[in-house]
């Protein structure tokens, strides 16, 4: 079984996820989690730290089980595919489902350029004039390309670090991925950075489905179509991860259902 690799037109995906269950070695980190990720969407999945928010986004492209003894129960699906069905590769997973961390991470050995197109290459494309179609175009749609068509040979570590993000939602979409995962994207940015990355998501929401993990409450009432809240509960002496609502952004906020949400939006927990 194989995931598809190419596409007539970029279409956005759906996830489905089915009782995901995260495990550290013999312990659960969080709770059966049901999920849907809909097409052009941007689902925000909020809540104090330790509540799994970010262990649960790493379940969605197989990253998690990339951590010594780590790994996950349960069915997530990009479309109708499995993507832990053994016959799956997981690095193709990773491909499908492309991620940008909560660090910006501008290859040290590598130009802006190359920031890009190595991964194109390792996609099989080698021809020269394709692969400086497919940087542009990736720049272009990081709302980059102005700010470094003139040092596309310089490190990646020349530019801000609200440059350097963008940079690398460039690298992801380069590959043109089905879903795009987002970990706490603007934590180390200066709110002007974080106002351009936010107006990126949102120009990238007509073409991908996204998920984004956020500390920033504020920042998931401007850019979510829905959001999930996650807490923290005790199991014995052990913390566990629980989702505990998940609906459109406007009614979570305004009107949630579980009075944890509630605690947690008006800040009398977290």
């Amino acid at each position: 079984m194989a995931l598809a690799t190419e596409h007539a037109t970029h279409t956005a995906h759906s996830m489905t996820v089915r009782a995901l269950r995260p495990f550290y070695g013999r312990r659960q980190a969080v709770q059966a989690v049901n999920l849907d990720v809909r097409p052009n969407e941007i689902l925000a999945l909020i809540g104090p730290s330790g509540c799994g928010k970010s262990t649960v986004l790493r379940c969605l492209n197989r990253m998690h089980e990339a951590i010594p003894y780590a790994r996950a129960e349960g069915a997530v699906k990009l479309d109708a595919i499995d993507i832990y069905d053994p016959r799956i590769d997981a690095t193709l997973v990773r491909r499908k489902i492309g991620m940008v961390f909560q660090l910006p991470i501008a290859l040290r050995t590598r130009s802006i350029y190359e920031n890009i197109a190595v991964g194109l290459r390792l996609g099989g494309i080698r021809n020269k004039a394709e692969l400086d179609a497919r940087v542009e175009k990736a720049l272009r749609d990081a709302n980059l390309w102005d700010e470094v068509k003139d040092k596309l040979a310089l490190s990646g570590l020349a530019l801000s670090g609200g440059q350097q993000q963008r940079l690398s939602i460039a690298r992801t979409i380069a590959v043109e991925p089905d879903v795009i995962l987002f970990d706490e994207p603007c934590s180390a940015l200066d709110p002007i950075s974080t106002l351009k990355i936010e107006e990126l998501l949102l120009q990238l929401r007509e073409r991908y489905t996204i998920v984004i993990v956020t500390h920033n409450m504020q920042q998931a009432a401007r850019i979510s179509d829905r959001t999930a809240v996650f807490m923290v509960e005790r199991t014995g002496d052990l913390p566990i991860g629980v989702l505990v609502e998940e609906g459109p952004t406007g009614e979570v906020f305004a009107t949630p259902t579980d009075s944890r949400t509630e605690a947690y939006i008006s800040g009398r927990v977290g």
